[in-house]
């Protein structure tokens, strides 16, 4: 079985377990994730490989980490993550990517991921739930982040925290790889 065919059907057992675990019919975290019911069913069923985003709106709507909506393997309490293992959720033809390298539920989600933009990629991403922070830590090239509209530079060796429930976004303006290390905290549901 191929380590996609793995993966979703992870997402899928997954998705259900937590759907059940917090109690939400499929029409409720339909609502509460802004996804269809029928892309829910498509998932628990693991039928289809959804986007990041809806899988992202899935996570944040069951208060869980990606890490945990795709885990395929329960273990003890120490973790750890071979590079081999590290999830590639998103890619450009250029060669840029992201890749989540660990996470865990403390008390909520929180995930810490690998960042790499080449010279004039970027990636949006939609509003978190209310409390969720980022904190970003750009190790080479420089960073153009955008909260809300505003731009930030972030050049090598600086680091940044911003509260993520507004649209934000991650570019590459300049002539040169940025690489960066992020985290992602939020808050349990209620």
């Amino acid at each position: 079985m191929s380590e996609l065919d793995l993966l979703t059907q992870s997402l899928g057992r997954n998705v259900k377990r937590w759907r059940t675990e917090r109690g939400f019919t499929l029409d409720g975290l339909a609502s509460r994730a802004g996804v269809s019911r029928g892309m829910l069913i498509q998932i628990e069923q693991a039928r289809t490989n959804p986007s990041i985003g809806t899988v992202v709106k899935i996570g944040d709507a069951l208060g869980i980490s990606i890490t945990t909506l795709l885990d395929y393997e329960q273990g003890p309490k120490v973790r750890i993550v071979p590079p081999e293992q590290a999830v590639r959720l998103w890619s450009t033809e250029a060669g840029s990517y992201n890749r989540l390298l660990a996470g865990t539920e403390a008390p909520g989600p929180l995930e810490m991921w690998d960042w790499r933009l080449e010279p004039g990629d970027g990636s949006g991403s939609d509003p978190h739930p209310s409390g969720t922070v980022e904190l970003l830590h750009v190790t080479a090239g420089e960073l153009t982040l955008v909260v809300d509209g505003a731009e930030y530079r972030v050049p090598a060796g600086s680091s940044v925290s911003f509260e993520a429930n507004a649209p934000h976004a991650y570019r590459n303006d300049g002539t040169e790889a940025m690489e960066m290390t992020m985290a992602v905290s939020v808050p349990p549901v209620r």
